[in-house]
């Protein structure tokens, strides 16, 4: 079935079983917002209008901690962008999984100092996970599939996607993928047995013990134990 981008993506994130997405809205993600205003009660996706670009990162990411699902945020382009940064870095610190989808100009216009033009790839490189510029709308389907892969997996972070206005009025066919392999992205996942030994040795050393236990232990369900 053919469809917008900015359909695609919406219908992405129903595939991936988002019903939270926090944001606030710019010219260059309208087509995306006019799509989820026609069907937000279909795709069953609320959306949360906030008053300032971090706002929305922020109650991703608090999302994100309270339920253990991957928080969606979409701001625009530029400065709405730049907004955002202090809550992307501030869930990559706390290894807090989050997808932030970002308006960009057109494509035609990228480089060539566009109003409210801003390099969020760029600019967000050392602060993601990793991070998409996506210029045809046939990519968007299997990169927000990877991109909420690599948000969640390993140790946790966020994942930004970079929109082009006019990628998200292209219309192609959609179609989702089931599964997907990120060839390049294999996380260790196996505990560190050699620094497990030396934690549990200076415990046992210890007379008057005290754990400083990061947010890790809540979202591996291992509170109880440590307790």
């Amino acid at each position: 079935m053919k469809m917008r981008g900015a359909r695609i993506l919406l219908e992405a994130l129903r595939c991936e079983n988002v019903k939270h997405v926090f944001g606030y809205p710019g010219g260059a993600v309208l087509h995306i917002y006019d799509e989820l205003a026609k069907h937000e009660e279909a795709l069953g996706i609320k959306h949360y209008l906030v008053r300032h670009e971090q706002a929305a990162l922020f109650a991703a990411a608090g999302y994100a901690q309270a339920t253990g699902d991957t928080g969606v945020a979409l701001v625009t382009s530029g400065p709405g962008g730049t907004n955002a940064i202090t809550g992307i870095t501030n869930a990559f610190m706390d290894s807090i999984p989050l997808v932030v989808f970002t308006g960009q100009v057109p494509t035609h216009l990228i480089g060539n100092d566009a109003f409210q033009e801003a390099d969020l790839t760029g600019m967000t490189r050392s602060c993601t996970k990793h991070n998409y510029l996506v210029k045809n709308a046939a990519d968007l389907a299997p990169t927000i599939k990877e991109a909420f892969h690599v948000a969640a997996h390993g140790r946790p972070g966020p994942v930004l996607v970079d929109l082009p206005k006019d990628m998200t009025a292209q219309e192609v066919e959609f179609s989702y993928p089931e599964t997907i392999e990120v060839r390049s992205y294999k996380p260790q996942t196996q505990p560190a047995a050699k620094q497990i030994r030396a934690a549990v040795s200076a415990m046992l050393k210890a007379e008057r013990p005290v754990l400083y236990v990061g947010g890790g232990a809540i979202a591996a369900g291992a509170h109880k134990e440590v307790i």
